[in-house]
């Protein structure tokens, strides 16, 4: 005769206690939360990083820039209402964006 009480761990083995069964659970949803999270970011950077939304610029000067003569274009600024071009000589020439006429002549040091 066995004199210790059966153990209901040892009579059926399927049952688990309840705290062990919400603990199982809440680790479950807690991983989906975390699964579709991560989707989430993931589809938000895709579709904001991509690069058919990315602004584009033009190739050439508008026509109706007139540069001086012998200052050749090293960069160019876009901005609402003027133009800024850095020419080869040093100096920073803004423009008018419609009119194209030189509003301002910056000689850099």
């Amino acid at each position: 005769m066995n004199a210790f009480p059966p153990d209901s761990s040892d009579t059926d083995p399927q049952t688990e206690p309840a705290s062990l069964r919400v603990l199982r659970r809440l680790v479950a949803t807690l991983m989906v939360v975390m699964i579709l999270g991560v989707l989430v970011i993931v589809g938000l950077l895709v579709t904001r990083l991509s690069a058919d939304r990315a602004p584009t610029l033009p190739e050439t000067l508008p026509d109706n820039l007139a540069l001086p003569a012998g200052a050749p274009p090293e960069a160019v600024t876009l901005g609402k209402g003027w133009i800024a071009v850095v020419t080869g000589d040093r100096q920073i020439l803004i423009y008018d964006a419609n009119s194209g006429k030189l509003r301002q002549t910056i000689q850099l040091d």
